[in-house]
């Protein structure tokens, strides 16, 4: 026998390798085979998270297991676990919550107008029992039952009311529907009136229209009284500028008339002014000017003056 090391190594490898072949097979072949054996003879059961194992055996319900965890069947079932699998069956169910919504329910209100009602509702299975035996379509009869109760008990309200109290509307059908549900094994959770909407598309045009004509009126109403404001801001302010400048016109000759007082108590200086105030009114009006010599009487004057008529330039005199 040969001892060398790569003999030793080799044989080492080749037993690592079978101990790990043996158990691949082992923990992934023998073992979960040998779990489904002990399972199908009812041994054990896994109820999972939100789950119901009902166990029927001859049309006799013999077990029901609710709560999630693992459990040991002829603990739980006793002598009959064994051969459940064999002459009955296991009914699994859904426990969790769930939701529908009812789309466009006919109803019509008060005044005959054609209304389509949404409804939104939760509901889960509180009776698993009941659930199986009750009814044999439990979900469909309960979207039935709050159809009718949501057509029957939301038909002929007031129109206003039915576009506004939905919480009312909603309340309204769970009460008369929640009782119902749970003889078949289902619970209403919550329930609401989601959309209210009207059915006749000529009504619809209709409320677009007055409501287009209601802004277009209302638009107008805000931009005539805009304008409305704006007058009468402007108008005052006109009235108070014309006021303010009527007292300032008054002012002026008050205050001429006060100067001109004064100044008529020294008449050499009121002497004075006036001669200005007339010299002043004379250059302005650019009228032409003749000076004549000192001591010239009337025929004299004209006599000077008739060339100057006749279009002749009258004679130059020397000033006086």
């Amino acid at each position: 026998m040969d001892d060398s090391p790569s003999f030793l190594g080799s044989l080492t490898h080749a037993g690592f390798l079978k101990t790990a072949l043996f158990t691949f097979l082992l923990s992934f072949v023998a073992f979960p085979i040998l779990l489904g054996m002990v399972r199908f003879f009812g041994v054990y059961a896994v109820v999972e998270e939100r789950t119901c194992r009902v166990y029927i055996l001859f049309g006799k319900v013999i077990g029901v297991l609710s709560e999630p965890g693992l459990y040991i069947l002829p603990a739980s079932l006793g002598w009959r676990a064994v051969i459940v699998h064999f002459f009955g069956r296991c009914e699994v169910i859904d426990l969790r919550l769930d939701q529908e919504y009812l789309r466009s329910q006919a109803v019509n209100s008060e005044e005959g107008a054609p209304m389509g009602i949404g409804v939104w509702y939760e509901m889960f299975v509180s009776d698993p029992v009941a659930f199986l035996f009750n009814n044999m379509d439990p979900r469909g009869s309960l979207r039935a039952n709050i159809s009718n109760a949501t057509v029957r008990s939301l038909s002929n309200m007031p129109l206003a009311e039915m576009l506004e109290n939905r919480h009312v509307m909603s309340n309204t059908v769970r009460n008369e529907v929640a009782p119902k549900s749970t003889v078949w094994g289902y619970r209403l959770g919550s329930i609401y009136v989601r959309k209210v909407h009207f059915r006749d598309v000529g009504m619809i045009r209709q409320i677009e229209e007055k409501v287009v004509n209601r802004l277009r009126q209302v638009t107008s109403a805000i931009r005539q009284d805009g304008a409305n404001q704006v007058s009468i801001i402007t108008s005052s302010a006109e009235r108070e500028a014309a006021i303010e400048f009527a007292k300032a016109s008054t002012m002026r000759p008050r205050i001429i008339g006060q100067a001109l007082e004064e100044i008529s108590r020294e008449p050499d200086v009121a002497g004075a002014l006036f001669e200005v105030l007339e010299t002043q009114r004379v250059l302005e009006s650019k009228a032409g000017v003749t000076l004549l010599p000192e001591g010239v009487n009337g025929p004299t004057l004209a006599t000077m003056l008739a060339p100057g008529v006749r279009g002749n330039p009258p004679p130059a005199h020397p000033e006086t």
